[in-house]
């Protein structure tokens, strides 16, 4: 039995999943690519389920994982310390541990967690050597930078609340009936938006929003890319992959991740 640990984890570092299902092809891989502006890292893992989109400057934030269904996307939270002490961080906050897999030296490597609203997300090691830390915004005219939690109102208050005691980030824009927000840690190159969905109940789920410098040029750039576009919002397009993702394309400064004023 692991021990009782209180407190947040120690996150050092937050990585964004794009989840392709098989019928998505090569056109989703080749869609995501050139949306980043990165190139692909070769595939890996045991089945070759596992890619790293590598930018031209500062180190990867965002990967790539095959699916044997469904599709979407998930983050993996490194986190410092054993992962025995986590995974008692995360049961206590109320996750329920799904799965375990241990590294090559027989340390636990990752936890496959669920929130309580279900919610799958991974809890990874970090390791004190690696040099994340440096993700590079300046001259970006668009950055995926954001997970947006998409939360049924039965299950909204008690997955902010989840969110928040795991992270230990404080939540923001409380006084808004549709969006509240993580405290972000500017070290980390994912935030954590939180919307309230209209639905009255369902299971959690997620999707990517990108900070875009000129929203209309870039939801242009999107849809010759191969993409669709859904619908307006309030400072936001939604659009839809070539694998059939809804994403959202939004107008925020991708240096600060702020809204923009113009």
């Amino acid at each position: 039995m692991s021990p009782s640990v209180e407190g947040p984890l120690r996150v050092r570092w937050v990585w964004a999943f794009v989840d392709v299902p098989p019928q998505a092809g090569q056109a989703s891989v080749d869609f995501w690519v050139a949306v980043t502006g990165c190139r692909l890292s070769p595939w890996r893992g045991s089945q070759g389920e596992f890619a790293t989109f590598l930018p031209e400057e500062g180190d990867a934030w965002l990967k790539l994982q095959r699916v044997g269904q469904g599709g979407g996307v998930h983050v993996d939270l490194d986190v410092d310390g054993p992962l025995e002490e986590a995974r008692s961080q995360a049961e206590g906050c109320g996750a329920t541990v799904l799965h375990e897999t241990a590294g090559e030296d027989g340390l636990l490597a990752v936890v496959v967690c669920r929130s309580p609203g279900g919610f799958v997300f991974c809890l990874t090691r970090w390791s004190r050597g690696q040099t994340l830390g440096n993700q590079v915004r300046h001259g970006r005219d668009s950055l995926v930078d954001q997970v947006c939690l998409d939360i049924p109102a039965d299950r909204y208050a008690e997955e902010v609340a989840f969110w928040s005691a795991l992270t230990g980030w404080a939540v923001q824009d409380q006084t808004s009936a549709e969006f509240q927000r993580l405290e972000w840690p500017r070290h980390l190159p994912v935030r954590f938006l939180l919307q309230r969905l209209e639905e009255p109940s369902g299971t959690v789920r997620a999707h990517l929003d990108l900070a875009c410098r000129d929203l209309r040029t870039e939801v242009d750039r999107h849809v010759r890319l191969g993409a669709t576009e859904l619908r307006p919002g309030d400072g936001w397009i939604v659009l839809r992959d070539p694998a059939g993702m809804e994403y959202c394309c939004t107008g925020r400064d991708p240096l600060s991740g702020d809204r923009s004023t113009t």
